[in-house]
């Protein structure tokens, strides 16, 4: 198979292990600058030059695109797409997981551990902020930081305050997040390929530095993780849509929790710690995979007048409750139910006797005028609007 590795640093680590990798496995492997592609919309069909000539076919392409290219990088991924080429982390996953905010407020709509964690503008908010995550000290972080860049530990309120107020001022963008006293100075790194943790280490910070990356000093060691930590760690990853990603989790008192889901992981470390071939690992993944390229389900239903793709969430009381999926009549309403969530599992084209339970998950794709009367209503803000402080709305 051809493969094409997205990569500025042709001499990184990871790209030279995953150029091996191909190589071994007698694949066709050439290493792309990011940066020297143009995205060609004058075509009939979407194409991309590379160096100002037309790019040959590939199968596969492994994005490896820096924090500082983001933007133009999830273009040329997201060309690649609409050119059917399979790529594990699509271009959509990648920015979801490179903003930190949209990340943790993807994550937290689903039973995922993450920290307390809040976004303030205006610098009369930060105090309530605060309280909100549990007070001082609080850890501050940058939304688009990597390697522990921009990642700061306030002692105090005060402190705190005055770091938002400054990096406001500098037109920085943070988030504020509980601090957990408990995994002061180490993480839990899991490496997640498709549906399983391959490999995982446990990061310990050097000194009195509170942040564990590698980056900054800080120590690597094999760890084996729990059951209940690779769950989180995996489904972490497939709720941002990545199919490659090393999850970072603080080690709570509560249990996993998550920090931090990378879309370009570093492999130098795991492999050093571990001992095992991650790169190899990737490479057998993708290739297994390459005849599933990214589809935009929505997108692509959606086309079809008077159909779309809806979820419908079975809440309590509602006359779906203790029925079957055949006993509600869906297939008669025109409706397919496509996956079924019953807590934390999801399960693909679920058995149509299988009995519904209250607050499962229905994603389904039918005749839109069908769905809508399933779909309930939307919770009450627990907060009445004459209860809001300030000038009316």
């Amino acid at each position: 198979m051809r493969i094409g590795i997205l990569s500025r640093a042709p001499s990184s680590y990871a790209t030279k292990r995953l150029r091996k990798a191909a190589d071994d496995r007698g694949h066709d492997v050439q290493v792309l600058d990011t940066l020297r592609f143009a995205i060609d919309l004058a075509s009939d069909e979407p194409d991309l030059q590379y160096r100002g000539r037309p790019l040959p076919d590939f199968d596969i392409i492994i994005p490896r695109i820096g924090a500082s290219i983001t933007y133009f990088g999830t273009a040329v991924v997201r060309q690649f797409e609409q050119m059917d080429v399979y790529t594990p982390n699509s271009a959509s996953a990648i920015a979801a997981s490179r903003d930190k905010l949209r990340a943790f407020q993807i994550l937290s709509r689903y039973d995922i551990g993450i920290p307390k964690s809040t976004y303030v503008r205006d610098r009369k908010d930060v105090p309530a902020a605060i309280q909100r995550v549990g007070g001082a000290p609080v850890v501050i972080k940058l939304i688009e930081g990597t390697q522990g860049i921009g990642v700061i530990l306030a002692p105090d309120a005060d402190i705190a305050e005055a770091i938002v107020e400054t990096l406001h001022s500098a037109d920085q963008n943070v988030i504020m997040q509980q601090f957990i006293d408990e995994s002061r100075g180490r993480d839990i790194r899991a490496f997640v390929i498709g549906n399983r943790v391959v490999a995982s280490m446990r990061r310990t910070a050097s000194g009195n530095e509170f942040r564990s990356n590698l980056h900054r000093g800080g120590t690597i060691a094999p760890v084996d993780i729990t059951p209940a930590y690779e769950r989180a760690a995996v489904r972490a990853a497939q709720i941002l849509g990545l199919h490659v990603a090393g999850v970072d989790l603080l080690e709570s008192k509560n249990g996993p929790l998550v920090i931090e889901v990378n879309s370009s992981p570093g492999l130098q470390g795991i492999e050093a710690a571990t001992g095992l071939d991650v790169a190899g690992a990737i490479m057998d993944y993708v290739a297994n995979q390459v005849g599933f390229p990214t589809l935009d389900v929505r997108q692509k239903l959606g086309m079809a007048a008077g159909y779309g793709v809806a979820e419908i969430v079975v809440r309590e009381g509602s006359d779906l409750v203790g029925q079957t999926i055949d006993g509600a009549d869906l297939r008669g309403k025109d409706i397919s139910v496509l996956t079924l969530q019953q807590g934390i599992s999801v399960i693909p084209n679920p058995d149509p006797h299988r009995i519904l339970q209250a607050n499962d998950r229905l994603t389904c794709f039918g005749r839109l005028e069908s769905m809508r009367g399933l779909i309930p209503d939307r919770r009450k803000r627990r907060v009445a609007i004459d209860q809001l402080p300030g000038e009316p709305l």
